[in-house]
């Protein structure tokens, strides 16, 4: 798969202040990149230097096979964390005038508001004035201003902040139908479990470094150890829980059931496998649950940050 952007060695400073020491990173044409790091880690610095904001100190960035310049922000869609309109100015005058400055015609930028204000339901609003919207509501404006000139870097940054779940889940949905069409897309947020619906590859960036880079399946892989919750029906759930210590790492579990069976998380040892445990477990009582613990992007958040 080829890389539509390639960032090499990027380190950038402010005075004393390092935020980006010598980061690369590469991301695939066509997926959906979580860029994630607690808030200072140099996140946004680099999101600038992508759109030319700012520019980097050493290194270099290479967009869809050139080093990055000046035109390429004509592909690039960018919805920061701050949102900017104008609250004044009317709806539609507004995204036509935001349209035209990434390039498009007056008509081509109407035709195609005119799809999307359709396709969000928010055809109403083209009159009204941003002052008169929720944070939500203009958020939806922002969001459409972004995608309109159907970029081939698309650029979020919590792009769900301030929505209800609803709305939340109908832009999540718009961002996998603009993969689907092509799009390529950075994702920042700190909100894990729309990194776990949306990311094909993550990278986390902390004090300015990169500390983890990668497919987030295979660093799921990674980060699994072995561990199962169990739920078992037994006529002895003591006796069976010393037993089961003496042969795995054994702590309490807590999932929902319908039932009160034994409830454990238990952690397999050298030389033995899921079978070994499941076939034992049958010889025991009744198996209610048997499902391994797969570590969550937020576990792993959390754990890569403290260990570095």
């Amino acid at each position: 798969m080829a890389n539509l952007l390639v960032a090499q060695n990027v380190s950038k400073s402010f005075g004393d202040y390092t935020a980006l020491n010598n980061v690369s990173l590469e991301i695939p044409e066509g997926t959906i990149f979580g860029l994630l790091g607690p808030n200072g880690a140099g996140k946004t610095t680099f999101i600038r230097i992508i759109n030319q904001i700012t520019y980097p100190d050493t290194g270099k960035v290479i967009f869809n096979g050139e080093d990055l310049k000046s035109e390429h922000v004509q592909m690039i869609g960018y919805l920061p964390e701050e949102r900017g309109l104008y609250k004044s100015m009317k709806v539609g005058e507004q995204a036509l005038y935001l349209a035209q400055l990434k390039g498009m015609s007056k008509s081509e930028a109407q035709k195609k508001l005119k799809y999307w204000f359709e396709r969000l339901e928010i055809g109403d609003w083209w009159n009204k004035k941003v002052q008169e919207l929720s944070k939500g509501m203009a958020q939806k404006i922002q969001f459409v201003v972004t995608v309109l000139h159907e970029p081939k870097l698309l650029i979020f940054d919590e792009p769900f902040s301030g929505f209800d779940p609803i709305n939340a889940n109908l832009i999540k949905d718009e961002i996998l139908r603009l993969k689907e069409n092509g799009s390529t897309v950075i994702f920042s947020t700190h909100r894990m479990e729309s990194v776990e619906e949306l990311c094909d590859h993550i990278a986390l960036i902390n004090k300015s470094n990169k500390i983890l880079d990668g497919k987030l399946i295979d660093i799921k892989r990674d980060f699994r150890n072995g561990t199962y919750e169990v739920g078992i029906e037994t006529a002895n759930p003591d006796v069976l829980k010393k037993e089961l210590a003496t042969k795995f790492t054994v702590t309490k579990a807590q999932f929902r059931s319908l039932g009160d069976e034994l409830k454990l998380r238990i952690q397999l040892q050298e030389g033995h496998t899921a079978n070994d445990l499941l076939m034992y477990l049958t010889t025991q009582g009744l198996v209610t649950h048997f499902v391994e613990v797969i570590p969550t992007a937020n576990e792993i958040f959390i754990e890569t940050v403290k260990r570095n």
